[in-house]
């Protein structure tokens, strides 16, 4: 068993007894309460509860283990099913225990508790899931909210060590109104763009990548760009500050995955502005483009975060592009590529190879010895096959049509 599933395992069993807790806690005090502060209510309250606590403990832990904390209206329901579930059986079991047939009549009762004996109880795990017990959680499985300097850190980069992840988001069905700064707006096929993002997923799964998707968003457009809302280091997080409005609310349900991935977490915050997109890893140089998205502050911001883990950022103009990995990308062997007539100033980099198509500046390592990468740039192909590289193509036109390329369509953690 992995550090990665003993700290999950963890996470589910004190957040499922805290839940269970407050709420057996609650339902006690509100029959004390209701009985005129008689002590003799606790002894009653307690026994006629204990069996709903127990039961909702076994129903959150379950629930919260297959992704019931993930966010909050995910908790909300947690909560909500794993406490009519626990009312319900935890009514049921001592009365059938006692001897009676559950017939209809004994069950119409069990059911009716839930809006008279049980109704407290439930609604407390309800209220319990979606504060304390997802605090919890989180807290325990990603080492603490902000937590990307403190202790604890060994466990989750043990745990990213041990697989290749990439975090994905679905497309949104209200993709077609995607922001473009840089080409004129196009026409956007929904039905080609959701089978070229499974194409793609396709190709990471099969290279071997463990895909986590984050929660679809329909409102949000561009959330399928999953990149430019976090950018990882090792076992830390850094959540992006997103330069478009637009794109704000993006960041919350990576956030909540990245937590479940035992991820320390770190944040940029305004006024400093920062998509992912504009960050390249070179080794341990950062290169972070100054774009229309990415301002100084939060190039600072960045800075700061990760020259404790051994960073060096260096920062690039940028004015021809939306976001840097726009016009560059790097090759396992740290080789800087670009399109030329999209790159500011081609010197800041150590090694620059120029290729002949703009969707060849784009490229994601799968191994030490294979891209992925547009098939838009078939000249591009053959010339990083040319050099010893296994290239994978795959066809993302859609998403080139809003900016996108085959960085911005996941997040690897590695």
């Amino acid at each position: 068993m992995t550090l990665f599933t003993l700290r999950s395992l963890l996470a589910t069993v004190l957040s499922a007894v805290v839940v269970a807790a407050i709420a057996h806690v609650v339902v006690l005090v509100s029959f004390f309460q209701a009985s005129g502060f008689t002590p003799a209510s606790f002894g009653s309250a307690n026994a006629f509860f204990v069996p709903q606590t127990l039961f909702t403990l076994l129903f959150v832990a379950v629930l919260a283990f297959v992704g019931g904390f993930r966010s909050w209206y995910l908790a909300l329901l947690t909560g909500l099913v794993a406490g009519i579930l626990g009312a319900l059986v935890g009514t049921a079991v001592p009365i059938l225990a006692a001897g009676s047939a559950l017939g209809s009549e004994v069950l119409g009762d069990v059911v009716a508790s839930l809006v008279g004996i049980n109704l407290v109880f439930v609604l407390a795990v309800v209220i319990a899931s979606a504060t304390a017990g997802r605090r919890v959680y989180l807290g325990v499985a990603g080492g603490g909210v902000d937590a990307w300097a403190g202790a604890g850190g060994v466990d989750a980069a043990a745990a990213v060590d041990e697989r290749r992840i990439a975090i994905i988001r679905r497309p949104a069905a209200t993709l077609a109104d995607g922001q473009v700064t840089h080409i004129d707006k196009r026409e956007i096929d929904l039905q080609l763009a959701d089978e070229q993002w499974e194409s793609y997923v396709n190709v990471l799964e099969n290279a071997g990548w463990t895909t986590i998707e984050v929660d679809r968003a329909d409102d949000l457009a561009d959330s399928v760009f999953v990149e430019d809302a976090v950018v990882i280091f090792g076992d830390v997080a850094v959540i992006a500050s997103p330069g478009s409005e637009h794109r704000v609310a993006e960041t919350e349900a990576v956030e909540a995955t990245a937590h479940e991935l035992g991820l320390r977490i770190a944040h940029i915050v305004t006024p400093g502005t920062l998509d992912g997109g504009d960050v390249l890893k070179v080794g341990r140089t950062v290169y972070v483009g100054r774009s229309g998205r990415t301002n100084a502050e939060g190039i600072h911001q960045l800075r700061h975060i990760v020259s404790s883990l051994g960073y060096t950022v260096v920062a690039v103009p940028l004015t021809k592009v939306l976001h840097l990995k726009s016009a560059v990308t790097a090759l396992p062997d740290g080789t800087v590529i670009g399109y030329l007539p999209l790159v500011d100033d081609p010197n800041i980099f150590d090694r620059f190879l120029s290729v002949p198509e703009e969707g060849g500046a784009h490229v994601v390592k799968l191994t030490d010895d294979t891209v992925l990468m547009a098939a838009s740039a078939p000249l591009t192909a053959e010339l990083i096959e040319n050099l010893g590289y296994r290239v994978i193509s795959v066809d993302i036109s859609e998403y080139e049509k809003l900016e996108g390329c085959v960085t911005c369509l996941s997040v690897r953690v590695r």
